[in-house]
């Protein structure tokens, strides 16, 4: 499904626990096991509480990819999960629940749904291809400025700014520092030193990556790597 992830959390046995799901520029389509929620754009760690034989399915929309499809502006969304029938007319969303409860493999059942709302979205032309979010990312990802990539698509800073709450929730220079967060952590996790993470991801030096993680994290870079090897 291009643009999109389709994934899974479950606690099999032992006490509930929280996982903390961190900001990545992302809105999510969740079946909780109970109902169909979207889950909108971070901008610091959400917790969810899972308990024993909660099993969670998703499909994860890359930035700027969710808004087309799930019909809402991903600024409306902003730290906000909502019930899917608040977003969409309540007999679709009923009959999304309905084949999703009735699927042998429900995971299977999501993600088959959800390519076919994107192809849908496709063919009623509701993605077609805007070069303002394409130019965002690229822009962020090489280091511009705002400025420098407003002029990139001939637009002013202000008219940016609203382009990109559309489209990803938050202006690019909190879309910046989310995914600059998530380029740092992949790096970490691969077992680099925080040192050179830091300059790697393009932080000042290693203070400025360990007040960054804590701001959108909630919890410094140690013992965000540590919790995540216990769970």
């Amino acid at each position: 499904m291009p643009g999109a992830v389709v994934w899974t959390q479950s606690r099999d046995a032992g006490a509930g626990t929280d996982i903390r799901v961190l900001p990545d520029g992302c809105m999510d389509l969740i079946w909780t096991g109970r109902e169909l929620l979207v889950a909108g754009p971070d901008t610091a760690a959400h917790l969810v509480f899972v308990r024993a034989g909660d099993v969670y399915a998703g499909v994860r929309f890359a930035p700027g990819a969710g808004p087309s499809v799930l019909g809402v502006a991903a600024g409306e969304l902003r730290d906000r999960r909502v019930p899917l029938g608040e977003l969409w007319p309540q007999r679709r969303e009923r009959e999304w629940a309905e084949r999703i409860w009735g699927a042998a493999d429900r995971t299977a059942e999501l993600e088959a749904m959800a390519a076919g709302a994107v192809a849908a979205s496709a063919r009623g032309g509701r993605m077609r291809r805007d070069r303002v979010p394409e130019a965002v990312l690229w822009g962020v990802r090489r280091g511009l400025t705002v400025r420098e990539i407003a002029h990139e698509v001939a637009l002013s800073e202000r008219q940016l700014r609203r382009r990109c709450l559309e489209a990803f929730g938050y202006g690019p220079k909190t879309l910046d520092r989310v995914l600059r967060l998530a380029r740092a952590l992949d790096q970490a996790r691969a077992g680099l030193p925080f040192a050179q993470v830091a300059s790697l991801a393009g932080y000042a030096d290693q203070a400025h990556l360990a007040r960054e993680v804590r701001a959108l994290a909630g919890v410094p870079l140690g013992r965000l790597l540590a919790d995540e090897s216990a769970g």
